[in-house]
């Protein structure tokens, strides 16, 4: 058999039948290699209650599908086998397609800016595949193993899954729908804690807003601009030198005074802290933390481990570690007195800079609760290192006030996670490729236990188009968490940044998402109490149509549809729209435009909105309440409507409102009523207005007060038909003289030569390159194509390389707009090759020449200039002449050759490769000339 990757050797062994008992509920299975194994496994981290794994339960049933193992060198290798047309869901924070046949995933947390498709691993971890059957049954799979695993999903209808041993297998399923996979799964492990009502409005943020002053200002531009948000976001430059649970005192001087401002204008204000605590004595909380014992160990298990992040050299707390999660709560319980109402934990990989690993050593020892697993190598905990600062964080916020629930963000995570904090996908790209991508990767955490996600909306890494902008707010007013971002030195990115017509839809989305808040909030009841998801891909409606599996475009939540274009030139409305079977209706907020998504509601459905408004706290009970009522062929319709305070736990006591809306035609008069209701809650008195869709956006509408009948006459099938007819027509003309936002204009390069904003494919034979200039001529993407193998995703990678200067972790030309100077991609030449360099300051230009030979493809070279074209008095080049260095980074399993080379003053030429160490040239050995190194990279198959 084959046991891993490209690297494999076929080994003579022959798998065995893993043995099994029954767990948790009906449908659920436990596999291990062996009764030895079943001992020697690690205890659950992923379980909300541990015992849960270890107790079997009375059954008489056996499993539908039982995986075989192999265990060789320290690996154990588990293979289930299913039959063909199957498709595989799930496998957590990933980049790439939805449908995840023909992928190989590794779960190892890892900061990873910049990310492609292709890229794994990225910042979470989710062992966790979902299976979707050619009959549409479903079936959940998760190895519930902390450390690092291989999910290979590239041969049709077979799982492998490789970790070092022992670890168990979770089986869930078959069951009849992917929804009751997911809710059988959260009952393992747990659902998504119940978000504060303002978490599911509009989010604002900046790698950095750098003063109080800016916070207020951008708070209220919202205002003024009648443009919905409920929260603005603090990133580290709040701090004082990057120390967490500081203020700066110059440029935040009263947060409490900037919380109060914030919430008196309708806003909550979210601070970031990340786990490097800079090592310094005489700051309070390394002194604390030093004296309780917290911080993670080197490999003698004596000395903290000191690895370097934003505040400099950093200890980092030992989350593993109950004393440590109590002491890390208990600073975080102070730091809320501030008028902090959310936490966004970052950097928690943990991601260390400076190393070719971007994390801290796998032999640093953690001083582990026995029932995480006791003391262990961080190997064994890396994978979980961000789910428990989030835990320990959400905790310290419910110290603070046990009203109030918790809201943390975690960039890191595993599997179970979302108990304690929402996500969001990362360092994304200002990219059209970055936002399709949004939409399934989305999908794929909800798939796998975590509903509460989004992206940065207009990507954090670059700057967008405005009309990239606006279509990405279009569909993240959709996404279960909403919130812009974006990085320092960009553009402003604020939805008033790109022009009135991008302001306008980005005005228009926003005011969608908080018109059908009742609806997100009913929803998040619902994944609270049962599991199920949020957002779901649209197959969901019918597992058993496989053409629905690999729609991306598109997405449900709950019954509504959600119809999006990913495409530049083209709006939503000239999609081909592939619907699910049955009854779904077009309908809009009077709002259409080609950059917005279509809306469809599923027959048989009633959804609940809201009146337009600016932030949650504007909203009240009494305010009227808009039925939205699509009737199946049967003329019938239902729906759900979940309603509390808003926060504190009130609802877990009775304190809520759950209504159940029911809708009856019989022969001309649709009937609503309230079938039946839940909760200890008064039903409010308000109006209702029902609006009846009939096709084609057409709608009746009818008013009455909630809690009585209330009636609506339909008119004859020729007069429906007319509606329907003319509110077509209306529609089309109305998407024919509404343009796209328009792209603002094209800069020239300094050559001549046009600025691209889209990636540059290169492409010879056995390399395919995605390259894209504006983001520092990074390659995005760098494939082997006969083996299918991912080399280059992130601007630092294990298999990368990066160009930085000085003690400056963000690089030079990781910002800055490249131009293209030359491209010669035809077949003509002697090789394919592209020429790209940007302005790094100081005087200095950056130049990378990316070449395929032609008479070798198997070779890939990649040389880098630093050219000083105008560096003297003033010019601010000096220190970026001396400490600008090269940090290759390469580390792949194919022979390489790595090394800088230049000419010295004297004349000699010198090369500098990664097995020479460190190297000082003084006097005549100094480079002489223009250029001050060229950096060859050549890698060889």
């Amino acid at each position: 058999m084959t046991v891993s990757g490209d690297n494999s050797e076929t080994i003579g062994i022959t798998p065995t039948q893993m043995i099994f008992e029954p767990i948790l509920e009906h449908g659920v299975f436990r596999f291990d290699c062996s009764v030895e194994h079943k001992k020697a496994a690690f205890p659950s981290v992923s379980f909300k209650n541990i015992k849960d794994r270890e107790v079997p339960v009375t059954s008489h049933n056996v499993p539908a599908y039982t995986p075989t193992c192999v265990c060789l060198e320290e690996k154990q290798v588990v293979t289930f086998e299913f039959s063909p047309g199957t498709s595989f869901y799930g496998t957590g924070e990933v980049g790439g397609e939805l449908e995840r046949t023909g992928k190989r995933v590794f779960t190892w947390n890892t900061d990873a800016w910049g990310y492609g498709p292709g890229t794994t691993p990225l910042y979470q971890s989710h062992p966790w595949v979902l299976v979707v059957l050619p009959t549409g049954e479903t079936l959940g799979v998760l190895a519930d193993t902390t450390q690092k695993c291989e999910i290979d999903l590239r041969k049709e209808g077979i799982i492998r899954i490789i970790a070092p041993t022992a670890y168990p297998i979770i089986t869930f399923g078959p069951f009849s729908s992917p929804t009751d996979v997911l809710e059988s799964l959260s009952h393992a492990i747990g659902t998504v804690f119940m978000p504060p009502k303002w978490a599911l409005g509009y989010h604002q943020c900046r790698f950095s807003y750098m003063s109080e002053k800016r916070v207020a200002e951008i708070a209220q531009t919202f205002r003024d601009k009648k443009i919905p948000a409920d929260v603005i976001w603090m990133d580290i430059d709040y701090m004082d030198g990057f120390r967490c649970f500081t203020f700066d005192k110059e440029r935040f001087p009263d947060p409490s005074a900037l919380a109060n401002y914030l919430h008196n204008n309708g806003f909550k204000a979210v601070w970031m802290l990340d786990p490097g605590i800079k090592q310094e004595e005489g700051y309070f909380v390394y002194d604390s933390g030093s004296k309780d014992d917290v911080w993670v160990k080197q490999a003698d298990g004596k000395k903290p481990f000191i690895g370097e992040v934003w505040p400099g050299p950093c200890v980092f707390p030992d989350y593993t570690n109950s004393k440590t999660r109590s002491w890390w709560a208990s600073l975080v319980k102070d730091f809320i007195s501030n008028g902090v109402d959310g936490i966004w934990n970052d950097m928690n990989e943990p991601a260390v800079f400076n190393t070719v690993t971007k994390t801290m050593p796998e032999n640093n020892i953690h001083c582990g609760d026995d029932e995480l697993g006791g003391v262990q190598n961080h190997s064994h905990y890396h994978n979980v290192y961000g789910t428990l600062m989030a835990r320990s964080t959400y905790e310290g916020i419910e110290l603070a006030d046990q009203n109030k629930r918790p809201f943390v963000l975690t960039r890191a995570g595993f599997i179970g996670s979302q108990r304690y904090a929402a996500t969001w996908t990362g360092d994304n790209l200002s990219t059209w490729e970055h936002l399709h991508m949004s939409i399934s990767m989305v999908l794929q955490l909800g798939l796998s236990g975590q509903p509460l996600s989004g992206p940065d909306i207009g990507g954090f890494g670059g700057n967008a188009t405005p009309r990239l902008f606006g279509r990405w707010m279009g569909i993240g007013a959709m996404f279960p968490f909403c919130r812009g971002h974006s990085e320092v030195a960009t553009d402003d990115h604020e939805p008033w940044s790109f022009g009135e017509e991008c302001e306008e839809v980005c005005r228009a989305a926003l005011k969608r998402r908080y018109q059908l808040l009742p609806h997100f909030y009913t929803l998040f009841y619902i994944a609270h109490t049962t599991g199920a998801p949020v957002a779901a891909p649209i197959f969901f409606a019918d597992p058993k149509d496989s053409r629905l599996r690999t729609v991306e475009n598109a997405f449900l939540l709950g019954p509504l549809l959600i119809y999006a274009s990913t495409l530049n030139n083209q709006g939503s409305h000239e999609l081909h729209h592939m619907l699910p079977k049955g009854t779904w209706l077009r309908f809009d907020f009077e709002d259409s435009h080609p950059d917005l998504p279509t809306l469809y509601l599923r027959g048989g459905s009633i959804i609940s909105m809201a009146p337009p408004h600016l932030h949650v706290g504007e909203f009240t009970l009494s305010d009227d309440l808009t039925l939205l009522v699509s009737l199946d062929e049967n003329g019938k319709a239902e729906g759900l409507l979940f309603e509390d305070d808003g926060d504190g736990y009130g609802y877990t006591k009775g304190r809520f409102l759950i209504t159940n809306y029911i809708a009856e035609k019989h022969s001309s008069i649709v009937t609503v009523k309230v079938s039946k209701t839940e909760g200890d809650w008064q039903r409010p008195k308000r109006r209702v207005h029902v609006r009846l869709l009939l096709g084609g956006g057409a709608m009746l509408d009818a008013w009455g007060m909630d809690g009585e009948t209330i009636q609506i006459i339909v008119p004859s099938e020729s007069e429906v038909s007319e509606l329907i007819t003319t509110s077509n027509e209306r529609f089309k003309l109305h998407m024919e003289n509404t343009k796209l936002i328009p792209e603002k204009e094209i800069l020239p390069g300094e050559k001549g030569m046009e600025l691209s904003r889209l990636p540059v494919e290169l492409n010879n034979g056995n390399w395919k390159l995605n390259i894209i200039p504006w983001i520092g001529g990074r390659i995005l993407s760098m494939s082997h194509v006969p083996s299918g193998v991912q080399w280059l995703h992130s601007r630092i990678d294990i298999n990368g390389y990066e160009e930085y200067s000085s003690t400056e972790y963000r690089s030079s030309g990781c910002t800055e707009e490249y131009n293209i100077i030359e491209t010669d991609l035809e077949h003509a030449r002697e090789e394919k090759s592209l020429i790209l360099e940007g302005d790094v300051g100081g005087g200095l230009v950056l130049q990378r020449k990316i070449t395929i030979p032609n008479d070798n493809p198997n070779i890939l070279r990649i040389a880098s200039i630093i050219e000083a074209r105008s560096v003297g008095a003033g010019s601010g080049g000096f220190s970026r002449l001396a400490c600008l260095r090269v940090h290759p980074t390469f580390t792949i399993f194919h022979p390489t050759k790595s090394f800088v080379s230049f000419t010295s003053i004297d004349g000699t030429n010198h090369e500098v490769s990664p097995d020479s160490g460190e190297k000082l040239y003084e006097g005549n050995n100094l480079p002489h000339g223009t250029y001050l190194y060229t950096r060859h990279i050549v890698l060889m198959f």
